[in-house]
Formats: structure tokens, sequence, C-alpha cells
């Protein structure tokens, strides 16, 4: 959680909405009240909802919830997948070997789940033969289309031909 809940005497309004520990409406109390209630059950009173009129506060045990939440994000973050964009670089008079090498790093890059960034940079008198860049680009997005598809079509951006491919998502 970014911001940090008012908890018991740092509570500041008069009156609050009050919910029980199992979840039932208490009704609107004063302040003074409700503390006692939490007290009563041995709980703390925790402001959930301070910008409403008036403040929704919870009778729980804030120890066992703050760390309940901080589970909760510890799991999300665990689930989560970074997806890093690796990128190759060609020429447009690349060989078929050098094309082959290529080639099979797009493909483990697909698999393990990264986006692929493929550029073709343009040297010289090269930037007139930009069909042929495009056809490189085009057979490479052939040849891995059972791993990944096209994310973003070739296109010239200076003197280089990018294209993105991304890994299809399992189903």
């Amino acid at each position: 959680m970014s911001k940090e809940h008012q908890v018991n005497e740092a509570i500041r309004a008069r009156e609050v909405r009050v919910i029980g520990p199992d979840g039932s409406q208490l009704g609107i109390k004063h302040i003074k009240e409700a503390l006692r209630l939490a007290q009563e059950h041995d709980l703390d009173l925790v402001n959930v909802a301070p910008h409403a009129k008036p403040p929704v506060c919870r009778i729980m045990d804030y120890g066992k919830y703050r760390y309940e939440q901080s589970k909760r994000e510890k799991e999300a973050r665990k689930r989560q997948k970074i997806i890093q964009v690796k990128e190759i670089r060609f020429s447009p008079s690349i060989e078929e070997h050098d094309l082959q090498t290529k080639l099979r790093n797009v493909r483990r890059f697909l698999q393990s789940g990264d986006k692929v960034k493929l550029t073709i940079r343009f040297r010289g008198r090269e930037i007139t033969h930009q069909a042929l860049g495009r056809a490189i680009l085009n057979r490479m997005a052939e040849e891995v289309k059972d791993l990944g598809e096209v994310e973003r079509q070739p296109r010239l951006e200076g003197r280089q031909m990018i294209m993105i491919l991304t890994p299809k998502q399992q189903s």
C-alpha cells in the first residue's frame, strides 16, 4: 500500500461510520465510542475511507492486515513477467549463414518471452535498396511465425528499417 492508514488515536474526525470486526455496519459513532468498541474487541480502529463523509473506520487487527497486504503484493510481484526488448541488427547485404545465426537468436529470444526488435542499417548507397531490407525482415517474420507475430511492420526511420516481433500468447 502506498500510503499508511490512520489508526486509533491518529484518526482526527469527530464522527465516523464504524464497521465491526465481522463486517457488520455498527452505524455512525463518536470517535471516542468507536475507539472504546475497538479496545473491547482487543483490535485496532483503522480509517479505510478517509475522504468519505463521515470517514469509514473498520475494527480489525491492523498488524495482521498489513502482513497479509504485503504477502499479496509480494505474490503479485512474483507472478509478474518483465518483458525485455532484444535488438538484432542486420545489413541489407547479409549472407545466408549469418542470417541463419541471427534467426536462431530471434527464435531463442521469442521462446524466452522477450520482444525482438529487428533493425537493418543502411550505409551509404545501400539506402537505394530498401526492398532488399524489407524482404529480409519479411523472411524473418515468416520463419518465426510459429513462435511470434509482427507487432510493428517494417518501417524506415532515417537510415534504419525497423520491425518488432512479439511472442505469441500461449492459450
